[in-house]
C-alpha cells in the first residue's frame, strides 16, 4: 500500500463563498481549519479552486461580444424589418387594387406599423440592461403586440360583418366603414396602454443583480416590478388572440374571393402556440436564457403573423395579377 496522504478538512471547503486567510504548506494529518482561518468573500467575489483567494464574479447578460445568439437574433430582426418595409411598399404601390382594398387598408397599415415597432423592440433585449431599457422592453412590447392583435381582431370582425351586410335588407350595413375597426383598435390598445401607465406608476420594471442563482456569476437582469401588471399584459394579449382565432375560424369558409379569415386563423394559431410554449420556458429560466426565450417568442409570432396574413396577398399581387383585378372580383361575385 502507498503512503497515507494527509487529509485536511477546511471550513472553506464546506462553505461556498469562503476562502482561507492563509494556507499551511505542511498540514498535519486530519487537521480541522475552522472559521477563524477563513473569511467570507464579498458578495461580488468568489473563491478560486484552491479556496485561498477571492476573485470577482463573472457578469452575465445577453451581449453581442460573448453570445452568438445575440447577433443571430439581431440579424433575423433586421431581415424581417426589411421584409415588412417591402410589404408596406407593395401595398402602397397597389393601394387601389381589390386585394388591398378588400379588408380595410388603414387597418393593414396599422398592423404593418405595429409589426415594425415590435421588431425594433428586440434590440432592447440585447445588451446590458438598465432601468430605462427594463421599462421600455416589456411595456413597449406589450403595447405594440396589443395593437397588432387588435388590428387582426378588427379585420376579423369586418370580414364577418361584410358577409352579413350583403344580405338584402341587412341592418349590418350601417357598421361598414372605417369607424368600427378603428374604434376596435383604439379601445383594445388603450386598455393595454393604461395598464402600462399604471405599471410604471406603481412598480415599474428595473435592473437587478442576481448573485445567488449560479455560483461565481452575477446575472444582470430585469425585475418585472408589478407581477400583476406583467400577467395582465400577457393574459390580455392571450384573450385578444383567442377571440380573434375563434371569430376567424367561424367565418373562414365564407364565400368571398378575398376572404382572409383562414389566413388570420393560421396566424393566430401560430401566435397562441408560440406564447403557450414560451411562457412556461420563460418563467422557468434565468438570466440570458430567459431573455433569449422572450426574443424567440417575439420573432416567431411576428414571422407567423407576417407570413400567414401578408405573404399570400403579396404573392397574388406580384405573381398572379389576374387575381387582383376588378373583373375577376365581379366574375367571382
Amino acid at each position: 500500500m502507498g503512503d497515507l496522504q494527509p487529509k485536511v478538512w477546511r471550513y472553506a471547503d464546506l462553505h461556498p463563498g469562503w476562502a482561507l486567510l492563509r494556507q499551511d504548506r505542511k498540514p498535519e494529518l486530519k487537521v480541522w481549519r475552522g472559521s477563524e482561518n477563513c473569511h467570507k468573500c464579498p458578495d461580488d467575489q468568489w473563491p478560486n479552486k484552491g479556496k485561498d483567494e477571492c476573485f470577482s464574479k463573472t457578469i452575465e447578460f445577453l451581449s453581442y461580444d460573448e453570445d452568438t445568439m445575440a447577433a443571430v437574433f439581431s440579424s433575423i430582426s433586421g431581415l424581417f424589418l426589411i421584409i415588412t418595409v417591402s410589404v408596406s411598399g407593395i401595398f402602397i404601390s397597389f393601394l387601389d387594387s381589390p386585394i388591398v382594398k378588400a379588408n380595410n387598408r388603414s387597418i393593414s397599415f396599422i398592423l404593418l406599423l405595429s409589426l415594425k415597432l415590435s421588431l425594433f423592440c428586440v434590440f432592447l433585449f440585447i445588451g446590458r440592461p438598465d432601468d430605462i431599457t427594463c421599462m421600455l422592453r416589456q411595456i413597449s412590447t406589450g403595447v405594440t403586440f396589443t395593437v397588432a392583435v387588435s388590428s387582426i381582431l378588427a379585420k376579423t370582425i369586418m370580414v364577418s360583418i361584410a358577409f352579413k351586410a350583403t344580405r338584402p335588407g341587412s341592418s349590418w350595413r350601417k357598421w361598414m366603414g372605417v369607424k368600427l375597426p378603428n374604434s376596435v383598435v383604439l379601445i383594445c390598445s388603450s386598455l393595454q396602454l393604461l395598464n402600462g401607465v399604471i405599471w410604471l406608476g406603481v412598480s415599474p420594471p428595473s435592473q437587478e443583480q442576481d448573485m445567488d442563482s449560479y455560483p461565481g456569476k452575477i446575472i444582470i437582469q430585469c425585475n418585472e416590478g408589478s407581477v400583476g401588471a406583467f400577467y395582465f399584459m400577457l393574459g390580455y394579449l392571450g384573450f385578444l388572440a383567442a377571440v380573434s382565432f375563434v371569430l376567424a375560424f367561424m367565418v373562414r369558409t365564407l364565400p368571398d374571393i378575398y376572404n382572409e379569415a383562414k389566413y388570420i386563423t393560421f396566424s393566430m394559431l401560430v401566435f397562441c402556440s408560440v406564447w403557450i410554449c414560451a411562457i412556461p420556458a420563460y418563467l422557468s429560466s434565468k438570466g440570458k436564457n430567459m431573455v433569449m426565450v422572450e426574443i424567440f417568442a417575439i420573432l416567431a409570432s411576428e414571422i407567423g403573423i407576417l407570413s400567414c396574413i401578408f405573404f399570400p396577398k403579396c404573392y397574388n399581387i406580384i405573381m398572379r395579377p389576374e387575381m387582383n383585378s376588378r373583373r375577376q372580383f365581379l366574375e367571382k361575385q
